[in-house]
């Protein structure tokens, strides 16, 4: 196979076996790869209703054919499980160098099956894969784990690990790997703590094999040069995902105050440029990346004092914004604690926001909260209450389970800013239409890399349209979920379609592998993606009444700024929505659909 290594190793932590199997090419050229082969084998091998946190379920490591070459900002892989945070198929994207190093090893896929008796990492170098002891590096963060194996290792080695809050099971806890690069949402770090596996640590020495290799580094170059030259990656590159604070603020679409409003009036305190200006060290980027969004980052002279990556925009907004709050200092030191321990950013500012806005009610009492006030604007009470939740201890053990259980267990669900139990990012669904209905609708919950209306409706990319209207934006979502799903797939980072569509990345695909993807095979298998993970949605018990937002957002106006009295008008757009997918007025897919897009049987 090109592209593809061809092989697959399912290793079983029950029995302590690890066995290499051949990738399906009929599948891998179906569904991709990454996201897609990785949601296949889990619909094939797991019962959608299965405990996330019980030996049953799988944890799936996948790359993209892309993943490891030089195509741009080809450095991605996904962790594809059932969701403890969400009960939904989990699939969660990470960058950095993991993923390069997993391909290099021979491997497409890493499945992981059952449960260790005792804390166990993986070994992989090449073809010998070993299953260690990790009784040793149990409770240690994220830094002096990865520390640790390198030196017990290789000190090239590429390290997946969880921090103490995967090993405590708190319900959004991340894969962290290479440190600070996050696969992030849903929960997949608390199931690979639940089957006591600390980390996997591999090195690789072999090659990824290309079918064109002139037509691939022609179709390569010309690609990178188009990210090159548009003016989103250019400021991505400049100021970091963080520069898109104020853009929000603007517009008055900046969740504010667990989403009492959308406009945040110091919000630059805690942007892009303020972040650049104060506390950036260097800018950092992925395996092969052409932008370099990432941010290295230094706290000084301040209470809240460290070093580390971060934060990203919906950091920035969950820990600031979110919680009233624009000490950039405590925002950064809040994202610092997050990477070291393991904890996915947007879920835990969500969640801090929603306990703030029920202590501002009086649902939750200084008795609840083991004496801190959780006004909002309390900076050091947030910083304490993200250290609190990390280790589980005291109100943190709460605030582990995320928003939704905690306003559920006083009797207020409705203060939680979630769809299907997972909090929503960092667009206020009121002022931009289109990304509401992405939410709604999405397959892990509330998200909005799974289909970035944001590219349309706020950046203006490729084309720009009104935010506040509803017409054509069904179709908007479809069309953004469908190529997401593609992108995701293919190994390729979501941000390189700043500058690239489906024809581009299908030509890169197609000199790759050899098989001659079209864009509109590329985005059909997009589309095949997103309808296996609604069946697999399906089966797990999940129905329309679950496509929808928080009360808030659909009965409480933006009570300042620009998007001033906006509500989401979700109803008005769903019924079309379905429609356009070939779904029915059940949001089932039609037998018609499942049959054009190959998935009945």
């Amino acid at each position: 196979m090109f592209g593809w290594t061809g092989n697959t190793l399912r290793i079983n932590l029950s029995d302590g076996t690890s066995v290499r199997e051949a990738t399906d090419p009929q599948l891998a050229k179906l569904y991709v790869g990454g996201r897609g082969l990785g949601s296949k084998i889990l619909f094939q091998e797991v019962d959608p209703r299965v405990d996330p946190l019980s030996p049953e379920n799988k944890l799936i490591f996948a790359t993209g054919p892309f993943t490891g070459t030089y195509a741009p900002s080809a450095g991605r892989y996904m962790v594809i499980t059932k969701g403890p945070l969400t009960g939904t198929i989990a699939c969660s994207n990470s960058g950095g160098n993991f993923g390069a190093e997993l391909k290099y090893a021979g491997y497409d896929l890493l499945i992981i099956e059952g449960k260790a008796q005792k804390p166990v990492y993986l070994w992989i170098n090449d073809d010998q894969v070993q299953i260690r002891d990790a009784i040793h590096i149990w409770g240690k963060n994220v830094p002096d784990t990865t520390d640790q194996l390198r030196a017990e290792t290789d000190d090239e080695a590429k390290v997946a690990c969880i921090g103490p809050s995967g090993e405590k099971l708190a319900l959004f806890a991340c894969i962290m790997n290479e440190m600070h690069r996050a696969a992030g949402r849903s929960g997949v770090g608390a199931v690979m703590g639940s089957k006591n596996l600390k980390a996997v640590a591999v090195v690789g020495s072999g090659k990824i094999e290309v079918a064109d290799p002139l037509g691939f580094k022609e179709a390569v170059l010309k690609a990178r040069g188009k990210i090159k030259a548009h003016p989103v990656a250019q400021g991505l590159g400049v100021y970091g995902t963080d520069v898109l604070v104020n853009i929000l603020n603007e517009i008055g679409s900046l969740p504010t105050r667990n989403s009492r409003d959308g406009y945040f009036p110091t919000a630059d305190k805690v942007g892009g440029e303020s972040l650049s200006k104060n506390k950036l060290l260097r800018p950092k980027g992925c395996f092969s990346c052409v932008i370099s969004c990432g941010r290295v980052s230094r706290v000084t002279e301040s209470e809240f004092a460290g070093e580390g990556e971060g934060p990203e925009y919906e950091s920035a907004w969950g820990f600031g914004p979110a919680c009233g709050i624009d000490n950039l200092d405590a925002v950064t030191k809040a994202n610092y604690i997050c990477n070291e321990m393991g904890l996915d950013t947007i879920t835990m500012g969500g969640t801090v926001a929603c306990a703030m806005d029920m202590f501002e009610d009086g649902v939750l009492t200084l008795k609840d909260t083991d004496g801190i006030p959780l006004n909002f604007g309390n900076a050091e009470g947030m910083v304490e209450m993200v250290r609190k939740t990390a280790l589980r201890e005291g109100f943190g053990d709460k605030l582990a389970l995320g928003s939704y259980r905690l306003a559920e267990s006083y009797g207020h669900p409705e203060y939680s800013m979630s769809v299907k139990k997972q909090e929503t990012p960092a667009y206020d669904t009121r002022g931009i239409q289109g990304i509401g209905l992405n939410y709604a609708t999405n397959n892990r919950g509330g998200c909005h890399v799974r289909g970035y209306t944001i590219a349309v409706e706020v950046l203006g990319s490729p084309s720009k349209m009104d935010p506040h209207v509803t017409e054509g934006k069904p179709d908007l979502v479809a069309i953004f979920q469908n190529l997401t799903a593609a992108v995701d797939s293919s190994g390729a980072c979501l941000f390189s379609t700043f500058g690239l569509g489906a024809d581009e990345l299908s030509e890169m695909l197609a000199a790759l592998t050899g098989i001659p993807y079209t864009s509109e095979e590329f985005v059909k298998a997009g589309e095949r993606i997103w309808n296996l993970e609604r069946i697999w949605n399906l089966k797990a018990g999940f129905t329309a009444k679950d496509d929808t937002l928080p009360e808030r957002m659909l009965k409480d106006p933006i009570k300042t700024g620009p998007s001033k009295g906006d509500v989401n008008k979700l109803q008005k757009m769903l019924p079309e929505y379905y429609e356009l997918r070939g779904w029915d007025k059940t949001g089932v897919p039609t037998e018609g659909k499942l049959e054009e897009l190959l998935l009945t049987g």
